[in-house]
């Protein structure tokens, strides 16, 4: 019942994402929940301290985050997405991004992808990703508290990883820079459908490396608040394998650049 079915896997590899529902339980949320307000500095009984509306927040290790990183229905599709010995057990989780309601512009809302090596570069559009998501494994989004449509869900381009699979794969290892990726705006996966990451708190989203995703602006009533940690490689992803043993994340690599684009 932990395994994630056939088309679970089947809708990764094609739209660059899975939602797991009750991934964590409820109480390990609150418990988390209560941790990250004291950081905050707001009171979450009173609206008028909530002055900004985007609040930082640094990686957490402790026991809910733990134990929110770590359930066996996580552990299952981890293994399923990325392979049994492939990948390092969350030790933290980060940042958070805790959304506020708000009329500001958060300064945060732009369409992109998380680099995955280079990140020693005080510039962090130099930071970088290459065609075979040297350091990352996954972007996982774990939701700490109910996120409904008015409540600044993540939003996601589904399916828009196999276009940055194909833009990544003629610069080799080396990869591209941030700065180079967004260089158009991301336009190039302007036509994939927009998926809001929306669910009851313990949801967590498993995506894909090179998923576009962006933030929003928070125009519900409720507090938003959202880890979006990495999953971290135990081994390097190779796009060939002896023996054809491939990842569903490595698949939908390798499909995109034996595919043609899709038509815009």
């Amino acid at each position: 019942m932990n395994e994630l079915s056939r088309s679970q896997i089947e809708h990764f590899i094609a739209e660059g994402f899975v939602r797991i529902d009750a991934a964590f339980p409820r109480s390990v949320a609150d418990e988390g929940r209560a941790i990250l307000w004291r950081d905050t500095g707001m009171d979450p009984n009173d609206p008028k301290t909530w002055t900004k509306p985007v609040v930082r927040l640094g990686l957490y290790g402790q026991r809910p985050f733990a134990d929110a990183a770590n359930t066996p229905v996580l552990r299952a599709a981890l293994d399923q997405l990325v392979g049994r010995g492939r990948w390092l057990p969350p030790t933290v989780l980060g940042t958070f991004p805790v959304r506020f309601p708000s009329h500001e512009d958060p300064g945060d809302a732009g369409w992109h992808i998380d680099a995955s090596f280079g990140t020693e570069n005080p510039d962090f559009m130099s930071w970088r990703a290459n065609v075979a998501s040297r350091g990352r494994a996954l972007l996982m989004l774990f939701l700490f508290s109910d996120v409904g449509e008015s409540d600044a869900p993540t939003r996601i381009r589904a399916g828009s990883h196999l276009d940055i699979a194909r833009q990544l794969a003629p610069a080799g290892e080396q990869g591209l820079t941030l700065r180079e990726l967004a260089a158009n705006g991301f336009e190039e996966t302007a036509h994939r459908p927009e998926v809001l990451a929306t669910g009851e708190a313990g949801t967590v989203y498993l995506c894909h490396p090179f998923l576009v995703h962006s933030a929003q602006p928070h125009r519900g009533t409720r507090p938003r608040f959202l880890a979006q940690p990495p999953l971290l490689p135990a081994e390097p992803l190779r796009l060939e394998r002896e023996g054809g043993e491939y990842s569903p994340v490595e698949q939908a690599i390798r499909g995109a650049l034996s595919r043609r684009p899709d038509p815009g």
